[in-house]
């Protein structure tokens, strides 16, 4: 699904391309997991042989839920210029998309990738007809971005808040 949808903050502005996860991606994902945690972790005074075990115990975690879970998700890798930079799982739950991850290496961030991607599955929703669904949580700095996407909330579950965006358009009845 690459994105087809304006965004970023020049004319200029690379747009992303996504690719489906591959065999040889694991190291990839294992360091865009560290950099989405580095810094919360940077607080708890572990040594970095602590800070690599408990990193790997919890990527090794997530990527089972999300494997067992979300199986017939899109798993995407997010290339920007050829380089990988992300990544962004998708599912289609019934009558929602649900955002299951949406990650970017720190050095890429506020680039407007997020923005792009998700303009492309909004415009896709829209034209089903469908609400788009995730879970964000609620320290979360890139949660600006959603509101101004459209996104308001729909629960809070403890730290996380289910996040939603109605289609903007009733989908086409089949005849």
């Amino acid at each position: 699904m690459p994105s087809s949808h304006g965004g970023g903050e020049s004319g200029d502005t690379l747009r992303p391309v996504l690719r489906p996860i591959a065999a040889g991606d694991e190291a990839f994902l294992f360091e865009l997991y560290s950099d989405t945690r580095r810094e919360e972790l940077s607080i708890t005074g572990w040594n970095p042989a602590q800070i690599g075990a408990f990193l790997r115990s919890q990527f090794d975690l997530q990527s089972r839920a999300y494997s067992s879970n979300f199986s017939q998700s899109e798993f995407q890798i997010i290339l920007l210029d050829g380089k990988e930079v992300g990544r962004f799982y998708v599912a289609r739950l019934g009558e929602e998309y649900r955002v299951v991850d949406l990650a970017v290496l720190s050095p890429y961030r506020g680039k407007g990738i997020g923005t792009q991607l998700l303009g492309g599955l909004i415009d896709r929703a829209d034209k089903e007809g469908i609400p788009i669904r995730f879970h964000v949580e609620q320290g979360n700095r890139a949660r600006r971005l959603y509101e101004r996407l459209g996104f308001v909330l729909l629960e809070v579950h403890g730290p996380y808040l289910l996040l939603e965006r109605k289609p903007r358009g009733p989908a086409t009845p089949l005849n």
